[in-house]
């Protein structure tokens, strides 16, 4: 009996090391870039904007989703992205200025370069399966600017609802509105537990959201 506890009090170690172990190799292997932040086309032009409602055209340029680092078992640190292009919503210009959004992102089609990741967050984290939807509306008028602004509203995600800034740049390109943006997230003002698994990848409390929209003028 004594020597069998002997074996295992000796084996503890070693599990601990190869946990570490996979961590590292994990970090190694896993060589996936993160897509870079989203921006808005270089050649857009704010006068290209009228007056009106514009509206979210889906596609693969109209994206929201999270950007969040994630650790490897004390080894290092990778950039996580997952996306959805199920965004729909839209802005009121007037002026030069878009005076009025409201957005709302499908969290059931956030996808990142991951499956298990993917299905960790249907249950955890932002638990996808249980909050389907995130939304975020503007609170104070921002005027169009390809260089970007600070933009105020309130989101909702994962069941609550907090104030929310963000920068945004926004500028017309082929007869469409783009906006892009990103503002930080602290997960525990929206009740998100940072997930974690078995202590060999763990979220960081916070991250960004962000997002790319191509809208079109609603006639």
């Amino acid at each position: 009996m004594r020597r069998r506890s002997r074996l295992v009090l000796l084996a503890l170690p070693v599990v601990a090391l190869l946990v570490v172990a996979g961590g590292f190799a994990y970090y190694l292997i896993d060589n996936g870039d993160a897509p870079p932040p989203p921006s808005v086309p270089r050649s857009a032009r704010p006068t290209a904007v009228g007056d009106g409602p514009w509206t979210v055209v889906r596609g693969t340029g109209t994206f929201a989703g999270y950007r969040v680092r994630e650790e490897y078992a004390s080894v290092g640190v990778r950039t996580a992205v997952g996306r959805t292009h199920g965004v729909r919503g839209g802005v009121q210009v007037a002026g030069g200025r878009i005076v009025a959004g409201d957005f709302t992102a499908d969290m059931t089609q956030v996808r990142s370069d991951k499956a298990g990741r993917d299905e960790t967050l249907r249950t955890r984290g932002i638990e996808t399966d249980r909050y389907e939807r995130a939304r975020f509306v503007l609170t104070t008028p921002v005027p169009l600017a390809p260089a970007g602004v600070r933009a105020s509203g309130v989101l909702e995600l994962h069941g609550r609802r907090a104030p929310f800034s963000m920068r945004v740049s926004s500028a017309g390109a082929g007869g469409r509105l783009v906006l892009a943006g990103a503002g930080e997230v602290k997960l525990r003002d929206f009740g998100i537990e940072p997930p974690s698994v078995a202590g060999l990848v763990t979220v960081q409390d916070h991250g960004a959201l962000e997002f790319r929209l191509v809208l079109a003028a609603r006639r």
